[in-house]
């Protein structure tokens, strides 16, 4: 007999995504079957442009579609499938959110400063965008701002409609920062009102459109506007940035935390300055290493990877041009690109551990 949708779909049915537990039909990511003159054509949409199982589930796909021909005497089918992705909102940016276009809020937090949060911010924005995703980077370190100078921001002028600002449009991103609205001589010297009334603007006063995520660069440490950013929008969850050093994990302990209290979500943590490159060839362990795994395993939250202190990276960073840190070398690129790919993977397995976690009311 040969092959036809009702064949396919049932073997779709067996297919897993192997992050979210379920089968692709189940999730709706089956959104194209077609059989004709012994050619079989899926079409899957994934749950992020980023995915790092896009292999592993293609693989599944033919080898079910395979096994459900040779049961039905076809055993050489012709197998394409073809990818697309939308970014799935989770239920929280469903409701009461000030930014309904916005699927996604990430948070990138630290329990102390000099850690390289903001270069890590900077990573997962442009990474995230080279990888298909809309994406937007907000500045909400108010005290000391400084993707303005990371992202290359001196030449452009606010501007905006009524009391909305438009943001900057730069490296494949959405971005603000409130370095660009005051005298860059001048000292952000505010208490908790002032600072939680500033961030608020940034964040509700910039017209951010149709996002798939929008990262938040915090300040670092544990004070007001981790907890008027938990107040403000609803955050799929937060990235804890560290150095491998004692000193350093301990403080990210204590930011995992403070993003536990305000009930977000710890999609990962990722270790900056891991490792260092001499010019002679040699991997120097400046800060010691593997600080940041032990404590995400410790503490039971997932760890996104590892990033190296690099010469090109800070001038890169120095001159406001972020996508070239993925042009230095392949396997730099990669593992940056790595880390965002895991962050969106674990994006998604919140998205549907909310969904599933979401009450219901069966009437019968």
């Amino acid at each position: 007999m040969p092959l036809n949708e009702d064949h396919i779909r049932t073997a779709l049915s067996t297919v897993l995504d192997p992050d979210l537990g379920k089968d692709l039909v189940t999730l709706g990511m089956v959104k194209e079957i077609a059989v004709a003159d012994g050619a079989v054509v899926v079409g899957i949409e994934l749950t992020t442009p980023a995915c790092p199982m896009k292999d592993r589930i293609q693989s599944d796909i033919e080898t079910a579609i395979k096994a459900e021909a040779v049961r039905n005497g076809d055993e050489h089918p012709r197998i394409d499938v073809a990818f697309t992705a939308q970014v799935r909102a989770s239920d929280k940016a469903k409701e009461n959110n000030p930014l309904p276009g916005v699927k996604h809020v990430i948070a990138v937090g630290a329990g102390k400063g000099g850690v390289g949060k903001s270069t890590v911010s900077t990573v997962l924005a442009t990474g995230l965008a080279k990888l298909g995703a809309s994406v937007g980077l907000l500045d909400g370190d108010i005290y000391g701002p400084s993707l303005a100078t990371m992202l290359g921001l001196d030449d452009h002028q606010p501007t905006g409609t009524g009391n909305m600002l438009d943001p900057f449009e730069a490296h494949g991103v959405k971005c603000m920062s409130i370095a660009k609205l005051v005298d860059p001589e001048k000292a952000m010297i505010w208490r908790g009102p002032m600072a939680h009334k500033a961030f608020s603007q940034l964040v509700l006063q910039t017209s951010w459109g149709d996002l798939d995520y929008l990262i938040v660069d915090l300040p670092p440490g544990t004070g007001d506007v981790p907890l008027s950013l938990a107040q403000l929008l609803p955050l799929t969850g937060s990235v804890v940035v560290c150095t491998p050093q004692r000193v350093a994990v301990e403080d990210a302990r204590r930011a995992v935390r403070m993003f536990q209290q305000l009930d977000v979500r710890v999609l990962g943590a990722v270790e900056n300055m891991s490792w260092f490159v001499g010019d002679d060839g040699v991997e120097y362990d400046l800060f010691g290493r593997g600080g940041a795994e032990r404590m995400a395993e410790a503490m039971q939250v997932p760890f996104l990877g590892a990033m190296p202190i690099h010469i090109k990276m800070r001038e890169h960073a120095d001159n406001g041009t972020p996508l070239k840190n993925f042009d230095i070398e392949e396997a730099l690129t990669e593992r940056l690109l790595n880390v965002c790919r895991e962050l969106a993977r674990q994006i998604s397995i919140a998205t549907e551990l909310d969904r599933d976690a979401r009450p219901s009311l069966s009437i019968s």
